[in-house]
């Protein structure tokens, strides 16, 4: 038997898992290229992790009724998506997870008792490996006819998997077994990897064991891979086979494959996603060393230096949104960001603001497509999304979550609670769709306290989201808030559209973002400014002599 993983020592695993596998691994799947070509491969201890949640077995798990081998029904997770940036070691990690559901023993065969074997001559390799099973440890099977896809952009693209995968059959004891081609590999006799590109969909339709999908945050409605990516999981599925995605971070103004695997809320999609925290700004270099160190954490072959030499150029170039994305593994939109994310989490420090203190407000309004937001700030410049109800829900409302439909008297019961609970000295609200209650509000509380703000005026909506922008950002400004990460989201998502006069106003990337609990910052903070020009900060205080 093989010695153990050297990245086994890294971590612990309290999961049952097909421990074989990555042992497999490491013995037919030899070094593809480098100053290490052909020698042992050695899994980084994040290429183990990903690989033994993969094969992560359910404890209930049982072989088929019939007595064979069990797929995706026996695992933890039906698949998994795994994100991390350039130059990580996602390609060739990923060549060895296509060759050991092509040929190493993938699916669960039962739990051992100890002692049992698994033999590669007994499944037509001669290379003489074997593996020896400890008790209560869950057991591997191979394909009989393995049917892979792997699935990329281009052929570009899919060689960034398809050429390693083709070096470790030349190289290691595949070669006995498999014949690479430039398309794809024969498997034995009956089995098959072959690659679809966007070029080569004809493939599609075709029974599969394994679908591995590289880089699906460039698979888009307007290069037709989602679909393509639809269809081979539909086909998986149907032959009790699995799935794996890799990507870089993606751009979330395309809505891609890899953004919508990320936005599911399956418990059976194993993620992995290393990120550095958000206070680091990628625009500083010395926090953007931090973050490099971070996502990059094990693996060995990465120049932190050339790294940050490849990131440096695409800043230059503008390209500040793309380099983040690439490098620092962040979520990050290929326009203009309003506000760097990293400079309003700095800002975060939560406190508690009393009933009947004196604050201001913003209100923005939705009705089907948008969120509905009210956000308040007190007058030392302390910003806050308010509770409301017995439950004591923060008042940001998504239509998505009622019917599609923003519950407008749930809004208008909220806004009452909050006009009750704090002394509002001044609510900007931007009226359109709300124009019936932003009047009710300012005939019930006062047409000088609810005003009508309109964020589409170009000018004033400019110079308030830059007073905001500046107080954000400013090393002596005193202006925090709670750290609200609905408010946080929606102003990651701003974008800074520009306009005529050097001015802009905020925008979304795509419809799927949102910004309005951002807007309503930008409105509560305007109304603070003014009222403390117009000396309202300190509530008047009223004498009366009596007689």
């Amino acid at each position: 038997m093989a010695k153990a993983p050297d990245a086994a020592a890294e971590f612990v695993v309290d999961f049952p898992t097909l421990w074989v596998v990555p042992y497999w691994i490491e013995e037919h799947c030899p070094v593809p290229d480098g100053f290490r070509q052909g020698e042992r491969m050695e899994l980084y201890p994040w290429q183990l992790w990903c690989t033994v949640n993969h094969y992560r077995v359910k404890p209930t798990a049982t072989r088929m009724p019939n007595g064979q081998p069990r797929g995706v029904t026996a695992f933890h997770y039906r698949r998994s998506q795994i994100v991390a940036p350039q130059k990580t070691g996602k390609g060739p990690w990923s060549a060895t997870i296509v060759l050991a559901e092509s040929r190493g023993p993938v699916l669960f065969a039962g739990w051992a008792q100890g002692g049992e074997r698994y033999r590669c001559s007994d499944h037509g390799c001669d290379c003489g490996w074997w593996y020896e099973y400890q008790p209560g440890e869950p057991m591997g099977a191979p394909w009989p006819t393995p049917l892979i896809q792997l699935l990329a952009t281009s052929e570009d693209q899919v060689a960034n998997v398809y050429r390693p995968l083709r070096e470790m059959v030349k190289r290691g004891h595949l070669s006995e077994v498999m014949k690479v081609g430039e398309e794809f590999t024969r498997v034995g006799e009956s089995g098959l990897i072959e690659v679809v590109t966007s070029s080569a969909q004809s493939r599609l339709g075709n029974p599969v064991n394994f679908v591995m999908q590289d880089e699906t945050g460039l698979y888009t409605k307007a290069n037709k891979l989602i679909r393509v990516a639809d269809t081979q999981l539909r086909g998986a599925t149907l032959m009790n086979g699995r799935a794996m995605e890799t990507t870089n971070a993606w751009d979330p103004s395309e809505a891609s494959t890899a953004q919508a695997t990320a936005g599911l809320k399956a418990g059976d999609i194993f993620r992995y996603h290393p990120l550095a925290p958000k206070a680091l700004s990628y625009k500083e270099k010395r926090q953007r060393r931090k973050i490099h160190a971070a996502v990059y954490a094990g693996s060995e072959h990465v120049d932190l230096d050339a790294i940050e030499g490849l990131a440096m150029e695409l800043i230059e170039r503008g390209e500040l949104a793309q380099a983040e994305r690439f490098f620092g593994n962040r979520i990050t939109s290929g326009s203009s960001s309003w506000m760097d994310a990293a400079k309003w989490e700095g800002r975060a420090k939560p406190r508690e603001v009393k009933p009947g203190t004196r604050v201001v407000g913003g209100f923005d309004g939705s009705d089907i497509d948008d969120h509905t937001a009210i956000r308040l700030e007190t007058l030392d410049g302390y910003q806050f999304t308010p509770r409301y109800g017995p439950d004591k829900r923060p008042t940001v409302w998504d239509p998505e979550h009622f019917g599609g439909q923003v519950p407008r008297r749930e809004v208008q019961a909220a806004m009452e609670e909050v006009m009750e609970t704090y002394d509002v000295v001044r609510l900007y609200a931007d009226p359109p769709y709300w124009e019936t209650e932003v009047d009710g509000w300012a005939e019930k509380y006062g047409d000088k306290v609810v005003v009508r703000w309109y964020t589409r005026r170009l000018v004033q909506m400019h110079e308030a989201c830059e007073r905001l922008l500046t107080d954000v950002t400013k090393k002596d400004s005193t202006f925090t808030h709670d750290g609200c990460e609905i408010t946080a989201g929606h102003v990651e998502n701003a974008r800074a559209a520009a306009r005529p006069g050097k001015r802009y106003v905020l925008t979304k990337a795509s419809q799927a973002q949102k910004i309005d609990a951002g807007v309503t910052s930008v409105l509560a903070h305007e109304a603070a400014g003014d009222v403390i020009a117009a000396g309202l900060a300190v509530k008047p205080t009223n004498y009366y002599y009596g007689a």
